[in-house]
């Protein structure tokens, strides 16, 4: 399913170097999540996660995140001033890497359950929209007018800034809202990584 998904979001997409940019998460994680399924498989949670946020990428990826239809439902149905569809995409950005985030860390590192987790998992969400905050930043450095519907700010000077607000609400609402869920699949999981029986 998720690669009919990709190959439909590439099929004639509005921008095809905006597609290739904004897919590019997907085409470098599938490969790591292959390679590393055995000796260190996710929770269903985590798997689920990623697969919805690929799919959020993925469409946004097709239209640019501008122009995205359901974006623009949106809009018309709340009277709002702009698609935004990639408010979405960035608390996406947020949501599943605290999930990723806390699996890491309880099951490689000595960390515990707790308001450090909490707070470090939430660094980590941080950071990870300040890279993504710096790779828009370079490609329009390096491409110029290329780079527009990658960028998608959509004439808001604070576009950055909501970016990674919502990168902040998304970490914060997915630890709060799915961390027992998450510890219940991690408690059939090793804390090192490798199932038992599993070459």
């Amino acid at each position: 399913m998720g690669l009919a998904a990709l190959a439909w979001s590439g099929l004639h997409p509005h921008d095809r170097f905006t597609w290739l940019l904004e897919v590019a998460p997907i085409l470098i994680a599938v490969p790591v999540l292959v390679a590393t399924r055995r000796r260190f498989p996710l929770t269903p949670l985590a798997y689920r996660l990623i697969f919805v946020h690929a799919l959020i990428l993925m469409l946004g990826g097709r239209y640019t995140y501008a122009e995205v239809p359901l974006g623009f439902w949106v809009k018309d149905a709340l009277g709002l001033a702009r698609n935004h569809y990639d408010r979405l995409g960035h608390f996406a950005q947020g949501f599943v890497p605290a999930m990723l985030a806390r699996e890491i860390l309880l099951r490689k590192t000595p960390l515990r359950r707790g308001a450090w987790l909490f707070f470090l998992v939430t660094c980590v969400c941080l950071a990870i929209s300040a890279v993504y905050e710096f790779v828009e930043w370079w490609t329009a450095l390096a491409t110029g007018e290329a780079a527009t519907a990658f960028l998608g700010t959509q004439g808001d000077p604070w576009d950055t800034q909501w970016d990674m607000f919502l990168a902040l609400i998304g970490a914060l609402t997915a630890q709060l809202a799915l961390s027992r869920v998450h510890d219940r699949q991690l408690e059939v999981l090793p804390r090192g990584g490798r199932i038992p029986g599993i070459d």
